[in-house]
């Protein structure tokens, strides 16, 4: 099975389906943004609204905790991860560190 056929979900039952657990499975990523983008940030925070290369940079983040998430439970033969959530934390200014975390399963029916 290949990461774009995990199925990734935060509900705890997939309807239609079955399944026995293997285990959990996490997909980790800190990211940060150029010197350029910090100097962009702290002007906007002087005036205020959105800081769009830190919005870009956290969808960023999940979209890659999501695809190490997927990495893991393929590498756990599994068909689907259930539960699926996200956990972020700041490790400066300028960095953002975000893990997708869930239950890896495999389908009996």
């Amino acid at each position: 099975m290949t990461n774009s056929e995990i199925l990734v979900t935060t509900t705890e039952k997939i309807p239609g389906h079955n399944y026995e657990i293997i285990g959990e499975v996490f997909g980790l990523t800190t990211q940060s943004k150029n010197m350029f983008s910090d100097m962009g940030a702290g002007l906007k925070s002087i005036v205020g609204g959105e800081i769009k290369a830190y919005t870009k940079m956290s969808h960023e983040a999940r979209d890659k905790a999501i695809e190490r998430l997927r990495e893991a439970a393929v590498e756990q033969n599994a068909d689907a991860v259930v539960m699926m959530r996200f956990d972020s934390s700041s490790m400066s200014n300028d960095m953002q560190s975000v893990v997708a975390y869930g239950t890896a399963v495999r389908f009996i029916d």
